[in-house]
């Protein structure tokens, strides 16, 4: 028999939100902590199956004028839509969705100085006042403040939870919410690539999960050591795509991984925020 939802408090004050593939993990300061874990609570009891309903459509293309009925699908059809040019599903933005929408039913009746969801290393963000938020990253640790525009912050890569085209360990990206960190980080590190190289292994990705929304694409089950060379060209590669989706206003900063090299790649009205 399958569990529903389940709420369990963490050390920390920290709330820990599970139902079958979703696990939040859930920060917030202040006296409205718990009320804040409360209305996450409440909105949690449906997520899952709201997704299940419309999970079809959220495994294909988008195509024009698409509309979905549940606001978490919503909201990821809404983060793909300017990437109509290259092949990618709703699915790409699932994780960031989540937390984004959790986060929005936290704050609808509560003003926390700062609340956060993480759904999987994919994190939607509230700051305010003197409030900032720090994660550990491929380049170090990244802190956020309340001034910058950063309000998600996501990560994909070959060894992620999720699977990818390209060979990036990590790339990590910041965004004006999670679904738009997320559906990026999945591209760019699609993007961080050497194609045909005889050390990268691929698998189509229908064998290793049958319903996956990649169907029959390849994506990277293990990476040899590569020369500096190699890994140089594969992280321009995603540096190029990350200069157009920051030139575009779609993320806000990017940094790649790969055997040991990163490139930071920052939009120049970024403020607030730094590397450490």
């Amino acid at each position: 028999m399958s569990m529903g939802p389940q709420a369990t408090l963490l050390p920390g004050d920290r709330l820990h939100l599970h139902h079958g593939p979703i696990d939040l993990i859930i920060g917030v300061e202040g006296p409205e902590r718990r009320s804040c874990f409360r209305a996450a609570t409440d909105r949690f009891q449906t997520v899952l199956q709201g997704l299940v309903s419309e999970l079809a459509d959220l495994r294909r293309p988008l195509i024009a004028n698409s509309h979905f009925a549940n606001p978490i699908a919503d909201r990821m059809g809404r983060a793909v839509q300017p990437y109509h040019d290259v092949f990618v599903t709703p699915m790409a933005a699932v994780a960031g969705a989540v937390a984004d929408e959790v986060l929005a039913a936290m704050l609808r009746h509560h003003e926390p100085p700062k609340a956060y969801v993480n759904n999987g290393g994919d994190i939607a963000l509230h700051l305010t006042g003197r409030a900032s938020f720090a994660v550990l990253g491929p380049a170090g640790e990244i802190t956020v403040n309340t001034g910058d525009a950063v309000r998600g912050i996501a990560t994909s890569g070959w060894r992620g939870r999720s699977h990818s085209r390209g060979i990036a360990d990590a790339v990590t990206v910041l965004a004006r919410s999670a679904a738009a960190a997320d559906v990026a980080a999945t591209l760019i590190a699609n993007a961080v690539d050497l194609p045909g190289h005889p050390g990268v292994t691929r698998k189509p990705a229908s064998e290793l999960s049958p319903d996956s929304d990649l169907g029959n694409r390849l994506v990277t089950t293990d990476v040899a050591a590569l020369s500096a060379t190699d890994v140089h060209q594969a992280l321009q590669n995603g540096r190029r795509l990350a200069e157009q989706l920051i030139k575009a206003d779609q993320v806000l900063d990017v940094v790649i991984s790969l055997q040991g090299q990163t490139e930071t790649v920052q939009a120049p009205t970024l403020g607030a925020y730094t590397h450490a």
